[in-house]
């Protein structure tokens, strides 16, 4: 019966943009929404200001998400393609590279020039790309998924405090928001945390301690200029 294990670096290809989107949008869109919220009267400017923070933070994650992972791509073809040349005009010299690879991980030399054969005859190219360039399929970038993964996750955090607004009373809507989107922080540094393998209060604390931050700065800011104003 084949064995598989399940390995938490699988979950690093979207864990990393979805964590990121999913913080950005909830502690952004909450931190305008209180800002403008204590500079303001009226509903209507903070929920238009919630839903344009949503709309266009969204958009901004998947094209900063989709431009960097892309330089990631282009470096890796880049770096696959010369060593592809490098197999096809000088085979000796990878082999004996290969090899030294393994030499230095401990492998006695016959051993070390056995494996590199072997390895060779299976997929040359993938063994070079995974030993000596780093590049496997877990690793690898995945530009479109990345985007997309921001720009859910930035749309999923940053809806409960645009709904927030929708549903209750402008008196109630700063505090609300920021009660409740400090207590989704903690849960999601907790779920990441726990998907890392790290400890829960960890990743619930640094969470939430920024974002209480961001949203206490950006409250006393908008109650500046709203006094000014």
């Amino acid at each position: 019966m084949a064995h598989r294990e399940a390995h938490r670096t699988s979950h690093i290809g979207w864990l990393r943009a979805a964590v990121l989107g999913a913080n950005d949008g909830l502690i952004s869109t909450s931190s305008l929404i209180v800002g403008v919220g204590s500079a303001n009267t009226a509903k209507g400017p903070v929920l238009l200001a919630g839903f344009a923070g949503l709309v266009a933070g969204a958009l901004s994650m998947a094209a900063g998400e989709y431009v960097s992972v892309s330089s990631q791509a282009d470096t890796e073809h880049a770096d696959l393609a010369r060593e592809r040349r490098e197999l096809e005009t000088a085979p000796a010299a990878e082999h004996e590279e290969l090899a030294g690879i393994y030499r230095a991980r401990g492998l006695t030399p016959d051993l070390a020039d056995q494996v590199a054969k072997a390895l060779a005859s299976h997929d040359v190219l993938a063994a070079h790309a995974r030993d000596e360039l780093g590049i496997t399929e877990i690793s690898q970038a995945r530009p479109l998924q990345a985007a997309f993964a921001s720009a859910a996750a930035f749309a999923a955090g940053a809806s409960p405090p645009v709904l927030l607004v929708v549903l209750l009373p402008l008196a109630r809507v700063s505090l609300s928001v920021a009660g409740v989107s400090l207590a989704l922080l903690l849960g999601l540094g907790a779920l990441a945390a726990h998907l890392g393998g790290a400890p829960l209060w960890r990743g619930a604390l640094r969470v939430g301690f920024w974002g209480a931050v961001a949203m206490g700065i950006t409250s006393l800011v908008g109650r500046l200029f709203g006094t000014a104003v």
